[in-house]
């Protein structure tokens, strides 16, 4: 079986790449070896750049398991939710470095990074699943809050207003964007800027900083779990 995620550590920076040829979508497999990558990450202590493949970060779940129902769809749900809640607690700080379009479950990993860093271009940055007939699932709402400029808020999360790079800026999704050219090297200056932390001190104070919205989030997640099995368990 093709892996979808490169795991590669360098000078205590840890790449996580995802790549399945097409869109990235948060598939069983793709979360599962996510997941993998960064318990290898936590266990390397090293500071995380999560990123996807030229033209697009993640598409988000997959639709056809989603559709499909049963316990497929309900074991991608609550691991696309969990993924993120563990990056909203991560004891590194995580980069992402969006290589385009980052939608839906995608666009939830962005906001859940400590610093994000998108490309410049014609791509589409933002939650959709209102626009697509979904609920937004309370978790969601949640990771969105957290991060989301106010006066955006209800305009990119009841609405499903879909930015580009340039207005995800000022929304609240991105803290950086650049030229796709110069991607590689604004990611490595914000692993250098971090890495002169203290990364105890990082940990306790990310934490205590977040710990309304982590609270929040593990409510969220045990309601959304009952959401997403009376959804799919049908």
């Amino acid at each position: 079986m093709t892996s979808f995620v490169n795991y590669e550590l360098k000078d205590g920076v840890a790449t996580i790449a995802m790549d399945d040829g097409k869109v990235n979508t948060m598939s069983l497999q793709m979360l599962s070896e996510l997941g993998a990558a960064f318990d290898k990450a936590e266990a390397d202590k090293a500071i995380v750049v999560l990123t996807g493949r030229s033209g697009v970060f993640s598409a988000g779940f997959d639709l056809a398991v989603l559709k499909g129902g049963g316990q497929p769809a309900l074991d991608m749900l609550t691991s696309g939710f969990k993924l993120a809640a563990r990056l909203l607690a991560f004891p590194t700080p995580v980069i992402v470095a969006s290589n385009g379009h980052a939608l839906a479950m995608g666009v939830f990993l962005v906001l859940a990074a400590d610093y994000r860093i998108g490309v410049d271009g014609n791509y589409k940055i933002g939650a959709n699943e209102v626009a697509i007939g979904l609920t937004m699932p309370q978790t969601a709402v949640v990771i969105c809050r957290q991060r989301l400029a106010p006066s955006h808020f209800n305009r990119a999360v009841i609405m499903s207003e879909i930015y580009t790079p340039a207005d995800a800026l000022g929304a609240g999704f991105l803290d950086q964007v650049v030229a796709e050219a110069d991607l590689p090297a604004a990611v490595q200056a914000a692993a250098a800027r971090l890495a002169k932390l203290n990364m105890a001190a990082f940990k306790g104070t990310k934490l205590r900083a977040r710990e309304p919205a982590l609270t929040a989030a593990r409510t969220a997640l045990e309601l959304d779990e009952a959401d997403f099995r009376a959804m799919v368990m049908r």
